[in-house]
């Protein structure tokens, strides 16, 4: 036995562990019970776990202790010497289970280990030996794999359950797997053993709780899924679960050809080669593992894990007899001779045969009184014997299983395990304490047996109640042989046993984390018994949920050999199963079905555990200690017992029976008084065991005592709901007596009331969970610390619901409905008042609803223990100190509610009548001055005044006499917009209180200084809770001077009638809010000392157009003020500046949509409403667009209006329309120039000039596009004057256009303005930047849904530059960089500038504006763009110089270098456009490049032309054309990195680099970039060229331009002409005269030569 090490001496406690102490006994019943053993350790154990004839224990540390018989290593260990399982060392075990003849250990991290019996493959496929291991003698790891998933993962175990022969275990996924023999394991599969665990698929899906094994059946405890779900889970049972438990078997025999999910298929056929098989490797251990030299038989009739239909062979009489090897058919009986040599004990039929014959009688007599078909036994006469150990297991109490397994028992019962057996007699019987006697139980079963014979439709769903059509009908269905007698092992699945392991045990919800209440109890396996709780012995091979128990709240499951347990949340026991021995606690039938333990008064269950002929249970009682009830077998004398256990050994044959004396009801065990507090039970084959703990400074007392208290007060909150709440609540009569605002405060009460009965039950049950692993769990993860927030909303939830049905006068009524329906359960209901809410055996409905509150001081009392046992510093101290406060501060504040809402209910009886209105559910009276302690100051001498303080308003009544309830009218000021201030007693001596509403104030004077500060301080506690404070008040006229709150103006003004939500300030709206009036005006925005004020939304409802006017923007005492939108109804849109909900500066206003007969877009300068000042008029619909002056909305002063028709007129305007001298040139170059009356009507002197120069000058009358009428004189001009005169007409251009610097300013002022300035350049820089910073601040704050990288842009330019010190070349870079930033972003003023100087730009010349004849126009405004730009970047970064200005920098500067300067080192120029125009210039190009190609039409028609004709040319010919000298032609070529020569034929082969180069000018925007670009193309041709020649050149014009003429032409660039003309009228002065102005002329060279070349 090697790594087995028992337990030295010197490891027995001398000083025992203070927690965690076990006993164990023997069960017998409280008459005669063996006095418990403790087993000392020095450890304290957390958990033991008992099997058939051993048992295992985990102590601190993770270490297993075994003992008991251990027939697996041929050892019998004392209980009181457990032998440590060596090989566990160092895996740090947190659970132990034991099956009947296996055990089994759980890792911290998830791992099984298992060792014992092996013969059904129960202790799985370990890796220590192969599956024909009949045993395991050492603790093996098995793995649980879940293959449905790819990779295949290892799956981690929280919890084994183990039965004779299977094995359970829960994962922590809550799934279910299963692995050994017998349909108990609920798989769908006909292969056994299964060596390897596998999933129980009928579960999958579903939330397992907790498991528990009986000998050959499972019970699992589940979630349970929505309603909807649960129909569908199991479509195959539905019709079973839908069937009644009382059913005639005619009725089963149909329903079974219908349904063959009603009974356990056959499973899989005994074939003679498995029981061959079965025989050989199960006999030969057997022998060796007889400690006293006895021999064992072997199990050849029944293979490992069989379930048969006949349910063990019950009422079967043929079955029994049958031979070794018998087979049985599914259409019939046949037998089958088996090998006798296989057998050696085959002798032992005859024996067995002989002996049934003997005792036919008995068998028959007994099989009236208890429906159990019976099977002799071998010479111990004690049960059949199971597969391994071959141990009289005391089976014949519970089993009715006849014996197929043709064992014979190895043991004698003078053994002193085995030596309490329950003999046949049946002469003596020893009664117990309960008022049922076993012969009163045998009496009634044997009456009712007698009435029901010879009855065909006998009931199948009652055990006791078998007749012969019963019997009959059972064996024509098909059957196998059975395993033998069952044994089982109680497994404590659900009690945690280490810290990790509450988890897994306790079941959670997926919210809020205490236990699920919603729970159902789900069983498979055989059922010979009713074990499983369906209402019939049929074995199930699925799990099937059993729907009795669907409801009841069960929490925790217990499953005996053949019975099962069920422990709900109201600590009640259901039971079902074999009752022989009295184990299921009552005698009611059937059995078949869960029917309630019969618990004495005041005795609440909150741990069980189940036995093979007993149940063990643990129970509040009385005191805070627990005490544990017992119920089955009893032991009887000692003298009688051996008496019969040599006489049942002289007869060799035993037939099983009820137990001779046993409970019919739990009783108690006297002795667990001594045994301390007891944290959990268990139970295994006969025997039982408890964990205690001794009451270290009151610790556990406190525990127990809490969760005691606990499970009673959700006893009776049940109670008072089943028995109260809701039969009242569904009575019909219920909405006519109560009235229906009490109905529906009613409905809330008990909806408020049902969930504080479930937290209460959810709480109760952690806390029971708790117990069981006091010891692993830490004291501050108790619900109460750790769901703290939740147990306080529920119980101010349920305290406001009874308060606003106590104050609405509701109890009364509904204390006359409950007379009337209750009737006799008044004295029933009464018994739940506690002794002092009861008077006369009357209810007291208020003191009862009210009772739930007391619970609060409860906890508050018990945490204090707790806090008590612990240091002050630590953790544990702080937060039960901290939760303690926080109850006891709940419980005063609720018994204040309470006592406040007697009062407001008393106030309200006496002064009813004309207040009724005033009554609301919510509403408490605080304080009222019908005492005259209050009035209105400068009252008259005859008037009455009645102030009444509320919780949420102050009422002022006048002309009150408040004894008699008569006033005349009454004004209600709610408390969230009321201001108290005390008035500073001065010389008149007068007590004054100042009250501030948002549309009056007065002033109240109290009688006496007390009177005062009473008031005073009533009203600061009324607003601070109404505020949201704690009620306690504050200092004086300073407490919720800023606050949020709800409004209704009633008085004259601005917001009368309208309803406002949203911030004051001492009585004045202030802050954000919304404010809604009646006729359907909307403000949403910011307020400031009463009126709107800052950002704001505004709607405004037109009655004429049905259509709403919108405003979104800035606002300023109480006006639009600012820059916003403003959308009419009518259409139109005006995005721009207001002054005093005037349009006022820069704005935009579109007219209507392209449909409509009037479609236009002003943009433009507005003064008080008008146009007034420059403008741009887009008037969509005649297709013209005027720029220009503006005077009072009437276009005055000059201007330049373009057609879509391409005539281009500029002049003078006076009211609104052309007058006065004008220039004015049609599409084709026909100009006038000369005086107009009218739009487009001339009138006076003139000169019209033809198109192709021809003069007509004089007076001219009429209509331009009509036809004019001249008097005058014709000229026509000599062909040497005609160039001459085209070009004085372009001169004239221009000469009636307000200049570039003059328009926009509007723009420019509002950019000034935002920047704080009153005036271009007048202002404060630093207040500049602060305005900056704070505008992009509040727009980060209103705009959450920017991204990451708009975010961090905004936090850059948040931060204030360094703006005051001298520019240099380093930080100029930086200003350059910020700059970027900010006109990337609207937000900044800047951004918004250059957003609007885009916007106005291209209203102004995109569309009609696309008109040849403004180029010029255009650029001279982009340059003053620049030139007012740069100002502000000069004014908030004064160090930069002025336009042209030089910055010096380091030698090694990368900056652009002015050699002129060289000598007094490198120098930084300055420029606005190489500053600013990048910034803007490429939001401008595609409008200004427009009209440079334009402009150049004709010319770059010419350009294209040439380039066109000469491209057909070869490169060779091409460059000779062009005279190349022929030292510069390139001769090879690359093509993909390989060389190849250029021929003469070859085309587009030459400088390809500095081709493609200078392609990319089409690309770029600003000259700067585009002269870069001309600049690399000349260094890529350079590169190309230096190979060709030897040494150093340096270029002549005479080389270089022939060269970049051959460049130009193959580029092919289109728009050449534009894009030469855009780089000299926008590049940088400074660059002119240098290199780059070198190049660029080469390139404008070039350009020229191309146009002029020759076409023929």
């Amino acid at each position: 036995m090697e790594n087995i090490e028992e337990s030295p001496a010197d490891e027995q406690a001398q000083t025992p562990p203070e927690r965690g102490l076990l006993h164990i006994w023997q069960s017998a019943g409280p008459s005669a019970q063996l006095p418990p053993e403790r087993v000392l350790l020095s450890r304290p154990v957390l958990q033991t776990a008992l099997g058939e004839h051993h048992g295992l224990l985990l102590t601190q540390g993770g270490l297993v202790y075994s003992f008991g018989e251990l027939l697996w290593r041929h050892v019998s260990v004392p209980v009181s010497a457990p032998v440590l399982e060596g090989s566990l060392l160092g895996k740090t075990v947190v659970h132990v289970a034991a099956g009947g003849f296996h055990c089994g250990a759980l890792s911290e991290q998830g791992n099984i280990f298992m060792w014992g019996e092996n013969t059904a493959g129960q202790c799985g496929l370990t890796e220590k030996g192969a599956a024909a291991n009949i045993t395991v003698s050492e603790p093996s790891p098995i793995s649980v794999v879940d293959n449905d998933v790819i990779p295949p993962a290892a799956v981690r175990i929280v919890d084994l359950a183990f039965g004779r022969e299977h094995s359970l275990a829960l994962s922590a996924q809550n799934e279910l797997w299963a692995w050994g023999s017998g349909c108990q394991l609920g798989l769908v599969t006909s292969t056994f053993p299964v060596w390897i665990p596998q999933k129980v698929e009928h579960l999958a899906g579903r939330h397992v709780i907790q498991v528990s094994c009986g000998a050959y059946h499972s019970l699992a405890l589940v979630r349970s899924l929505p309603l909807k779900n649960y129909n569908t889970q199991n479509p195959p049972e539905k019709r079973e679960r839908g069937q009644s438990p009382h059913y005639s078997v005619t009725e089963k025999e149909e329903s079974f050809t219908v349904d063959g999910g009603h009974y356990c298929p056959l499973g899989v056929e005994l074939t003679e080669v498995m029981t061959e098989e079965t025989s050989q490797r199960r006999r030969g251990p057997r022998r060796r593992l007889q400690p006293r030299g006895r021999s064992a038989g072997s199990s050849p009739g029944s293979a490992a894990g069989l379930c048969p239909n006949s349910e063990d062979g019950k009422s079967n009489t043929k079955q029994k007899n049958l031979p070794v090897g018998t087979r049985l058919e599914p259409d019939g009986l046949t037998e089958r001779d088996g090998s006798p040599k296989s057998h050696p004990l085959s002798g032992w039929r005859s024996n067995k045969n002989s002996a049934l014959s003997d005792e036919r009688e008995l068998q028959n007599l007994l099989q009236k009184l208890s429906g159990h078909s019976l099977e002799t036994r071998d010479t111990s006469g004690l049960g059949d014997t199971d597969s391994l150990s071959s141990y009289t297991s005391d089976d014949s109490c519970v089993s009715s299983t006849p014996s197929t397994d043709l064992l014979t028992s190895s043991y004698n019962e003078e053994s002193s395990i085995t030596s309490q057996t329950n003999k046949n007699s049946g002469l003596s019987v020893s009664y117990s304490s309960s008022p049922v006697c076993l012969e009163d139980v045998r009496l009634s079963l044997e009456a009712e047996k007698q009435a029901l014979q010879g009855q065909k439709s006998s009931s199948l769903t009652n055990i006791n109640q078998r007749g012969k059509a019963s019997t009959n009908r059972r064996r024509s269905l098909p059957g196998t042989p059975t395993r033998g007698s069952p044994r089982q092992r109680r497994t404590c699945a659900c009690r945690p046993s280490s810290a990790g392991r509450v988890h897994s045990t306790a079941p959670k919800e997926a919210g809020d984390g205490l236990p699920s209440l919603d729970t159902e109890v789900w069983s498979w396996g055989r059922g010979s018994e009713g074990q499983l709780g369906h209402g019939d012995q049929l074995a199930r091979l699925q799990p099937l949920c059993i729907k009795s128990l669907k409801g009841e709240e069960v929490i925790q499951v217990a499953a005996g050999s053949h019975h099962s347990l069920a422990l709900t949340a109201h600590c009640q026991v259901y039971s079902w199963g074999s009752n022989m021995c009295g184990q299921l606690g009552h005698v009611n039938s059937p059995v078949t079905v869960p029917q309630q333990a019969k618990l004495s008064e005041g005795l609440r269950v909150w741990d069980l555990s189940a036995g093979q002929s007993h149940s063990l249970l643990l129970a509040d009682g009385d005191c805070v200690q627990p005490v544990l009830l017992y119920c089955g077998q009893q032991q009887e004398p000692m003298t009688v017992q051996s008496e019969r256990s040599h006489r049942g050994q002289r007869s060799h044959h035993r037939s099983p029976n009820r137990a001779e004396s046993y409970t019919v009801r739990p009783t108690l065990l006297p002795f667990c008084m001594e045994m301390g507090y007891i944290s959990s039970v268990c139970s295994g084959g006969q025997s039982c065991a408890v964990l205690a703990d001794h009451n270290i400074m009151g610790f556990i007392s406190a525990i127990h005592e809490l969760a005691s208290r606990e499970r009673q007060f959700y006893c009776w909150l049940s109670s008072v709901r089943k028995l109260l709440l809701t039969p009242l609540r569904n009575r019909e009569s219920a909405s006519s007596s109560l009235g229906e605002p009490c109905t529906h405060l009613f409905f809330s009460l008990c909806e408020s009331f049902a969930r504080l009965s479930t937290l209460i039950g959810q709480h109760s049950t952690s806390l029971t969970y708790f117990l069981h692993d006091v010891q692993g769990c830490d004291v501050t993860s108790l619900p109460l610390l750790t769901h703290t927030e939740h147990f306080l909303d529920i119980y101010k939830e349920y305290c406001s619901s009874v308060g606003n049905f106590q104050v609405m006068g509701g109890f009364q009524p509904l204390h006359k409905l409950s007379l009337e329906c209750l009737g006799s359960q008044q004295t029933v209901l009464a018994q739940l008042c506690v002794s002092d809410q009861a008077v006369s055996g009357d209810v007291d409905l208020v003191s009862m609803l009210y009772w739930p509150l007391q619970q609060l001081h409860q906890y508050s009392r018990v945490l204090l223990k707790l806090a008590a046992c612990y240091d002050v510093l630590t953790t544990e101290y702080q937060s039960l100190h901290q939760g303690c406060s926080q109850y006891e501060s709940l419980s005063s504040s609720l018994l204040r509610r309470k006592k406040e809402a007697e009062i407001t209910f008393l106030f309200w009886k006496t002064h009813s009548g004309k207040t009724e209105d005033l009554r609301l559910a919510q509403r408490r009276v605080v304080c009222e001055s019908s005492n005259r302690s209050l009035t209105l100051q400068n009252a008259g001498r005859f008037s009455n005044h009645w102030f009444i303080l509320f919780n949420d308003a102050l009422v002022h009544t006048q002309g009150a006499i408040p004894s008699q309830s008569i006033f005349s009218t009454h004004h209600v000021y709610p408390l969230t917009c009321l201001w108290v201030k005390p008035v500073t007693e001065d010389s008149s001596g007068l007590y004054a209180i100042k009250i501030t509403c948002p549309e009056e104030s007065f002033t109240v004077v109290a009688s006496t200084p007390q009177e005062k500060n009473k008031w005073l301080r009533s009203l600061n506690q009324a607003l601070d809770q109404v505020l949201g404070g704690g009620g306690q008040g504050s200092s004086p006229g300073v407490m919720g001077m800023s606050r949020t709150a709800s409004y209704t103006f009633t008085g004259e003004g601005r917001f009368k009638d309208a309803q406002y939500t949203g911030g004051w300030l001492a009585g004045r709206v202030h802050g954000r809010g919304t404010m809604k009036w009646p006729d359907g005006r909307t403000y949403v925005g910011n307020f400031k000392n009463g009126v709107e004020d800052g950002y704001g939304e505004c709607i405004i409802p037109n009655k004429v157009l049905h259509k709403p006017d919108s405003y979104q923007g800035h606002w300023r005492d109480g006006k639009i003020h600012g820059f916003g939108k403003y959308k009419y109804a009518s259409g139109e849109v005006y995005e721009g500046c207001f002054s005093d909900g005037q349009r006022h500066g820069y704005g935009m206003l579109s007219s209507g949509k392209l449909a409509k007969n009037s479609s236009s877009v002003f943009i433009g300068h507005w003064v008080h409403d008008k146009k007034t000042g420059y403008g741009v008029y887009d008037d969509i619909t005649r297709g013209e667009k005027y720029m220009g002056l503006w005077l009072d909305e009437q276009r005055h002063g000059t201007a330049v209006v373009v057609t879509q028709y391409g005539v281009y007129f500029e002049g003078t305007f006076k009211d609104n329309k052309m007058s006065g001298p004008g220039l004015l040139v049609s599409d084709d170059d026909t100009a006038f120039h000369g005086e107009f009356s009218d739009d487009w009507t001339v009138n006076g002197k003139g000169v019209l000039t033809l198109a192709n120069g021809d003069c007509l000058d004089g007076l001219f009358t009429g209509e331009w596009s009509a036809g004019l009428k001249v008097v005058g004189t014709y000229t026509k001009p000599v062909a040497e004057e005609l160039e001459h005169k085209d070009r004085n007409s372009l001169l004239r251009l221009g000469q009636y256009v307000v200049p570039a610097g003059q328009r926009w300013l509007c723009v420019f002022d509002e950019c000034w303005s935002r920047l704080g300035c009153d005036a271009a350049g007048k202002g404060e820089r630093t207040v500049a930047w602060e305005n900056i910073a704070v505008s992009i601040t509040s727009a980060r704050r209103h705009s959450p849904d920017l991204t990451r990288s708009q975010t961090k842009v905004l936090e850059s330019l948040e931060l204030i530059p360094q703006h005051g010190v001298p520019v240099t070349t380093a930080n100029y870079d930086n200003i350059r960089r910020y700059l970027i930033k900010a006109c990337e972003t609207p937000l900044h003023p800047l951004g918004w500038l250059v957003e609007t100087l885009v916007t106005v730009y291209r209203m102004t010349y995109v569309g009609v504006g696309s008109n040849r004849r403004l180029l010029r126009q255009a650029v001279l405004e982009v340059q003053g763009y620049l030139t007012h730009f740069f100002r502000i970047v000069r004014f908030l970064f004064p160090g930069l110089p002025d336009d042209g200005g030089i910055i010096p920098e380091p030698p090694a500067s990368n900056g652009r270098h002015d050699s002129n300067t060289a000598e007094q080192g490198s120098v930084l120029v300055v420029s606005c456009s190489s500053l600013l125009l990048p910034l803007l210039l490429p939001r401008l190009y595609p409008p200004l490049f427009t009209l440079y190609c334009l402009q150049e039409e004709q010319e770059e028609a010419q350009y294209w032309d040439r380039i066109l004709r000469l491209n057909k040319q070869p490169d060779q010919s091409l460059l000779s054309f062009l005279g190349v000298q022929e030292k510069f032609w390139p001769v090879w070529m690359s093509i993909l990195g390989e060389k190849k020569q250029i021929v003469s034929s070859s085309k587009d082969a030459c400088f390809v680099s500095a081709v493609e180069t200078l392609q990319q000018i089409s690309t770029t925007f600003t000259p700067s970039d585009k002269l870069l670009v001309i600049q690399k193309t000349f260094e890529e041709l350079t590169q190309e060229i230096k190979p060709m020649l030897q040494g150093e050149f340096l270029w002549c014009m005479d080389d270089l331009l022939p060269l970049f003429l051959y460049l130009v032409l193959r580029a092919r660039i289109r728009n050449l002409g534009a894009e030469v003309n855009m780089i000299e009228d926008l590049m940088d002065p400074n660059v002119q005269h240098g290199e780059l102005g070198l190049m660029f002329t080469t390139l404008k060279a070039c350009y020229i030569q191309i146009q002029q070349e020759s076409t023929t």
